[in-house]
């Protein structure tokens, strides 16, 4: 048998076992952190309301009926009232969530692929690249994130995928900091100076043995990233310069109702329900894959 063969069967069961840890922790912290678990529901129902939303039982959430204006919440056709252009409220937050779910989720997909790799170049390599990679961090990460994102959008010009980049840009350091702090570790480790020892090639390493044990913590902080893009998404739509008018989403719901918040405060009230409500729940269950995923908390649990 080869070198290579006797060095894999190890490898392949130390794998096999981390993946049944890991399953384990998911079972007893189902069991034990139930806030989680129902974090977990909340955010799945949220979700499937924003996909389904098509095909839902709602009124067309675009549909101006002025002789039923402001009509207060439990009013006969409309659950939670009408805004002032009588279209319904129900309707418009259940469309809201698929503009704040979708901002939430390209814009921590997008931060997640810049920020990776950038912390995998700078904590791998040393030298100009990572003097280069860590002064763009800083100086970002030096700017308030709401500030910087309103700042990059009104350079872009507003609008949604506007929105997203902007966000994007500001969620990239905090990822690219978490990675470069993982990698400085891994780099050190036995198994890579063998790697390079035996003539591994740097991709090869950095795909092999560098990036599989990031996963962890990028899942985590994904999901602070994802609840963060959508405050911040909210707040752009909020001042005007995220998602058009045009296109309802919770920031705009918000946005419009503001002049009646004294008269009609349920108009503001319930899209800032959902967005907390959204927000908590992912945040919920980022810490129980934190709790999940983390192996000295693992064995706590």
């Amino acid at each position: 048998m080869s070198d290579a063969g006797v060095g894999a069967a190890p490898a392949t069961a130390l794998r096999d076992a981390d993946a049944t840890r890991r399953r384990r922790a998911f079972g007893r912290l189902a069991t034990r952190n139930r806030l989680a678990v129902l974090a977990a529901l909340v955010l799945a129902a949220a979700v499937l309301a924003a996909l389904l939303a098509p095909w839902l039982p709602l009124a067309d959430p675009d549909v101006v009926d002025t002789p039923n204006r402001l009509r207060p919440p439990l009013a006969a056709g409309h659950a939670l009232g009408t805004d002032e252009f009588g279209r319904d409220l129900l309707a418009r937050l259940v469309w809201g969530a698929r503009v704040s779910l979708t901002a939430g989720v390209a814009s921590a997909a997008a931060a997640m692929l810049v920020g990776v790799t950038l912390g995998i170049l700078g904590g791998f390599y040393t030298g100009w690249i990572e003097t280069v990679i860590m002064h763009l961090t800083d100086i970002l990460m030096a700017f308030p994130y709401v500030l910087l994102a309103i700042a990059i959008v009104a350079g872009l010009g507003p609008g949604l995928r506007n929105a997203m980049v902007a966000i994007a840009i500001v969620g990239f350091p905090i990822y690219t900091r978490l990675v470069r702090g993982v990698v400085l570790s891994l780099r050190e480790q036995p198994y890579v100076d063998a790697a390079i020892a035996a003539g591994t090639r740097t991709p090869a390493i950095i795909l092999r043995h560098i990036l599989p044990n990031t996963l962890a913590p990028m899942t985590v902080q994904a999901t602070y990233i994802c609840a963060s893009a959508m405050i911040i998404e909210a707040i752009l739509s909020f001042i005007g310069a995220g998602t058009p008018p045009t296109i309802p989403s919770w920031g705009n719901i918000m946005a419009e109702g503001r002049a009646l918040w004294q008269v009609k405060p349920f108009i503001v009230f319930f899209p800032a329900v959902f967005l907390s409500m959204t927000v908590l729940a992912v945040n919920l269950v980022g810490d129980g894959l934190r709790d999940a995923l983390d192996p000295r908390l693992a064995k706590a649990i």
